[in-house]
């Protein structure tokens, strides 16, 4: 019996699933446990690292529904939001991407240290490895504490699959996951690119998931 199989059957589906649903893995175990760690962090910075759909988002409201704070996507920082977060301890930055504007994430990192606040920034690739233009911005990088989400493992591929399937009404025999584990290349978006298809043709055949469908799906 393969590995997988016996993970099918020793699955306990609702054990691994914590706070609204997250499914923690060997993947993003270390990122959920730092989270939930506040405040005890080595640093007041942290960058969480992660594909599309591997989980940030979740990771940080599941934050802040047990600790608040304040959120905003990277691109929407403003002089405004830099008066905002003077009442918050927890500031979220989500997204972190070429059009932040320097000027204003080197005045929020200062804020947060200067009153101690705490910051989290997501972002798909570490923050340390990208150039700003401001010198003073480069050194301030390399004070986030890196947490990176690994790309999945079998058992979260296979939480995701009958999870979203599941979320949809749409059954699935358990042995067919391991079908597609087997074909389906290990990354997030890939992940949600099939269950999007595969719910795109359940709708149109309004019949149960068989391995013709599953092949479509995966363009086979």
């Amino acid at each position: 019996m393969s590995n997988l199989n016996q993970l099918i059957l020793n699955f306990d589906y609702d054990q691994n699933f914590k706070d609204q649903d997250f499914y923690v893995s060997k993947s993003n175990e270390f990122a959920f446990k730092l989270l939930n760690s506040w405040p005890k962090w080595e640093k007041n910075f942290v960058n969480l690292i992660g594909e599309n759909f591997s989980g940030k988002t979740h990771l940080v409201n599941i934050f802040l529904h047990k600790f608040k704070g304040i959120k905003i996507e990277a691109s929407e920082i403003n002089n405004e939001f830099l008066k905002k977060i003077k009442v918050f301890e927890n500031i979220i930055i989500e997204n972190f991407n070429d059009k932040i504007d320097e000027n204003l994430l080197f005045t929020l990192i200062n804020i947060v240290d200067q009153d101690n606040k705490y910051l989290i920034l997501t972002s798909k690739t570490p923050l340390v490895d990208h150039s700003f233009n401001l010198s003073d911005l480069n050194s301030r990088s390399k004070n986030f504490l890196l947490c990176n989400i690994e790309k999945p493992g079998d058992d979260l591929m296979f939480a995701l699959i009958l999870k979203n399937l599941s979320d949809r009404q749409i059954s699935i025999d358990k042995k067919l996951v391991d079908f597609i584990i087997k074909r389906i290349d290990r990354s997030y978006g890939k992940i949600f690119d099939f269950i999007y298809k595969i719910d795109k043709i359940s709708l149109k055949r309004k019949k149960p998931i068989d391995f013709k469908i599953i092949k479509e799906a995966l363009g086979e």
